[in-house]
């Protein structure tokens, strides 16, 4: 009785260690297809974004955090194309280098309010436009002179070296004394202390300025755009696959109502709406 006891108890024990074996097994197996398929699809992947570091509302860093509508597209085109937030290292794109850092390799891809224009698209594929903003002035709050370009003969501009906006209105007001500072933040710091009479770029940026608690009430936006500025991701010129993928993560932003929420917590509290040619319509990649 007792040998025939002895003798259940070990066949059951080897039932279910061999049981244990096969779940084992296939749980073994099912992290090896889990971890396989990790290695295939592009999830984890770390991936270098070029964007502002000084742009409030668009791309700005504080500390160790980024925050901004660039900053947000960024971050939902990274994950469509398998990269969290955690993956992504933040490279800061001054305006004047971004052809460079994209030539070179040393980021991925730039959000960085970078306008399409024939010019750059012979350095650089662009995926977008994923917005469409206006050239604007920024003055302060008691300027009364200057109501649009046209005030700006004989007045100090300032702009940022290597835009569009600084030569745009270069060329069409030969009087104006352009000055170019490496940041839009020296610009603005220059308008507050009266260095400069105004300040041009996008009138998303300009927005963001004007909204900082710092300069509630010292600055205002014009609001009498005179460009049209077609916000698109910089990518490495000819690679038309990654132009496609993102295309389509725009697409996607727009349609699944990410887009708006992006632009109402960044730019809602500064008043500011997009224009109605928003949300854009992103060009095929070629």
């Amino acid at each position: 009785m007792n040998a025939r006891r002895i003798g259940a108890v070990t066949a059951a024990a080897a039932i279910a260690l061999g049981l244990a074996a096969c779940g084992s097994s296939d749980s073994g197996s099912g992290s090896g297809s889990s971890g396989s398929a990790s290695a295939d699809a592009p999830t984890g992947k770390k991936i270098k974004i070029g964007t502002k570091f000084d742009q409030p509302g668009l791309g700005l860093k504080k500390g160790t955090e980024m925050s901004g509508f660039d900053v947000d597209v960024a971050t939902y085109v990274a994950k469509e194309l398998g990269s969290n937030a955690g993956d992504i290292e933040w490279v800061q794109a001054v305006s004047a280098q971004r052809e460079t850092l994209l030539s070179s390799g040393q980021v991925d891809m730039i959000v960085a309010t970078y306008s399409i224009t024939d010019k750059r698209k012979e350095q650089v594929s662009f995926a977008g436009p994923y917005f469409i903003a206006g050239q604007d002035l920024l003055v302060r709050a008691d300027e009364s002179a200057i109501k649009g370009k046209a005030d700006l003969d004989g007045k100090k501009l300032c702009s940022v070296k290597g835009s569009t906006p600084a030569q745009k209105v270069k060329d069409e007001i030969p009087g104006v004394n352009l000055q170019e500072f490496a940041t839009y933040s020296e610009c603005v710091a220059g308008l507050v202390s009266k260095a400069v009479d105004a300040v041009t770029t996008d009138d998303t940026i300009l927005a963001g300025f004007a909204a900082q608690d710092q300069f509630k009430g010292k600055l205002k936006v014009v609001g009498q755009t005179f460009s049209t500025e077609n916000y698109g991701i910089g990518l490495k010129k000819g690679d038309t696959e990654m132009c496609t993928k993102v295309t389509d993560a725009i697409n996607k932003m727009i349609k699944d109502g990410d887009w708006e929420k992006a632009v109402q917590k960044n730019f809602g509290p500064a008043g500011y709406k997009p224009s109605d040619q928003n949300p854009p319509t992103p060009a095929a990649c070629a």
